[in-house]
């Protein structure tokens, strides 16, 4: 589905510069840009670059203002702005979809569903599940008995979603995911040298507007809750366990791992490869790279700190310590 400029312009509340009657139905890159495409510039040396290429329109900052030969939407942040674009056609697109519940999907005669709701293909939805209006739940998914997914969905193939989870309101979870799966809780019996499962009867409950990569797994509360707070992000291959407390715009990339009962509080970034043990606290606004350590129990603080290392310490200490082990592995 197309809109115009004008429309787009209210969408992103960026300034319309050029004709308003200019349909756009996509994003791309400068280099790949068709007449019905939008694209962006952050900096003005390539503005001319922009203006040049085959998009339709152009989003920039106001550097851009009079310039000519194309219509512009004129942002005070375009990468934002540009994203917010992509959203808003996307959604246009959604539009057509047709909403109900595809021949071959299993859906009990419990579940409530609400409007435009789209359940596709051999996706198998238990009793006494809710879904939220204009959801879709893709092809071969696995919605289990009395889980809650909001409004504006997006669940895509293959994702399994165990039993008593929630999902709350625009929450986005890529193929292959698997939400709500029994944490790794084991009790050793001291004489048998047996391990026995610890229950893993407690939820999970994902708040509004996360995203769940690929291939990612969050384990359920033990006996009480796995928590992933409004706005996390979370890449690919990423596994979360039982208990977890994750607060508000976390951002984690991929192939992380996160034991049991850990808090990971607002506004952390961590890396790829990051490894965190049990029971460990990563405080408001702490940076972790890429392959960093936090053994168990430790606690992560300092606000825009950047950590790195294992175990993780303050970057710039690491560094130290980095280049005195080279300095003595010149001296030998």
């Amino acid at each position: 589905m197309k809109r115009s400029l004008q429309q787009v312009a209210q969408a992103v509340e960026g300034r319309l510069q050029g004709d308003g009657s200019v349909e756009v139905g996509g994003v791309a890159s400068i280099a790949s840009a068709a007449r019905h495409d939008l694209v962006f510039v952050e900096e003005e040396k390539y503005l001319a670059r922009a203006l040049g290429c085959g998009a339709g329109a152009v989003i920039a900052g106001e550097f851009a203002a009079g310039s000519t030969g194309k219509p512009l939407l004129i942002c005070r942040h375009p990468k934002l702005a540009f994203a917010r674009a992509a959203r808003f056609l996307q959604d246009g697109d959604r539009d057509g979809l047709d909403a109900g519940v595809h021949a071959s999907a299993v859906v009990h005669a419990s579940v409530r569903l609400g409007a435009g709701v789209v359940v596709e293909e051999r996706a198998v939805v238990a009793g006494d599940a809710e879904i939220g209006d204009s959801t879709r739940i893709a092809a071969g998914c696995v919605i289990g008995r009395g889980v809650t997914i909001g409004r504006e969905c997006e669940i895509y193939p293959q994702v399994t979603i165990y039993a008593g989870t929630t999902v709350s309101d625009r929450v986005i979870v890529h193929a292959g995911a698997v939400l709500g799966s029994d944490g790794f809780g084991y009790v050793r019996d001291p004489k048998s040298g047996r391990y026995e499962k610890f229950p893993q009867v407690g939820r999970l409950v994902i708040e509004d507007d996360v995203e769940i990569g690929a291939n990612t797994t969050i384990d359920r509360g033990a006996l009480d809750e796995t928590r992933i707070g409004r706005g996390t992000k979370i890449d690919n291959l990423v596994h979360i366990g039982h208990n977890c407390r994750l607060g508000q715009n976390v951002v984690i990339a991929a192939q992380t791992g996160l034991s049991g009962s850990i808090v990971i509080e607002n506004d952390v970034v961590l890396g790829g490869q990051v490894g965190i043990g049990e029971h460990a606290r990563i405080e408001e606004g702490v940076m972790l790279g890429g392959q960093g350590g936090v053994l168990p129990n430790k606690v992560l603080r300092g606000k825009g700190v950047a950590f790195w290392g294992t175990p993780a310490q303050p970057v710039r200490q690491y560094l130290k310590q980095l280049a005195a082990l080279a300095r003595l592995g010149k001296k030998r």
